[in-house]
C-alpha cells in the first residue's frame, strides 16, 4: 500500500499568518498542523484556522516567519498539535509544540 503525503506551497505570508494553497483540492481540516520547512533545517509548524475557498487554507505559524518565501512547500500532518502529557512530563518546560526546551532531553514514554 502506498502512502500518499497531501502537499501545498505557501502563497502568502502577513506576518505570522500564512496562506497555502492545496492544488489537488484536498484541504486539511481546520486545527491540522502543518509541517513548512524552511533553510534552517528546523522547519515551521503552522496551524490551520480557516479554510478560504480556492483550495487555499489560512494558518498561524508556531514562530517566527522572517525569511519565509512564497512557494515553499507545506507538508499535512493529518493531526492537530499534540503535546505530551503524564508524569514524565512533570516539572518539564515545553513550547507550543510540545517540544522540550528544558535542556534535559527527550521525554520518555
Amino acid at each position: 500500500m502506498v502512502e500518499t503525503t497531501n502537499k501545498g506551497y505557501v502563497c502568502q505570508i502577513i506576518g505570522p499568518v500564512l496562506d497555502i494553497e492545496f492544488p489537488d483540492g484536498n484541504l486539511p481540516p481546520i486545527y491540522s498542523a502543518v509541517r513548512i520547512e524552511t533553510a534552517d533545517g528546523i522547519g515551521n509548524i503552522v496551524e490551520v484556522q480557516q479554510l478560504l475557498g480556492d483550495n487555499k487554507v489560512r494558518a498561524v505559524s508556531m514562530r517566527s516567519t522572517d525569511g519565509l518565501k512564497r512557494g515553499v512547500e507545506a507538508v499535512d500532518l493529518g493531526s492537530p498539535i499534540t503535546v505530551p502529557v503524564g508524569t514524565p512530563t512533570l516539572g518539564r518546560i515545553f513550547n507550543v509544540i510540545g517540544e522540550p526546551v528544558d535542556e534535559q532531553g527527550d521525554v520518555s514514554q
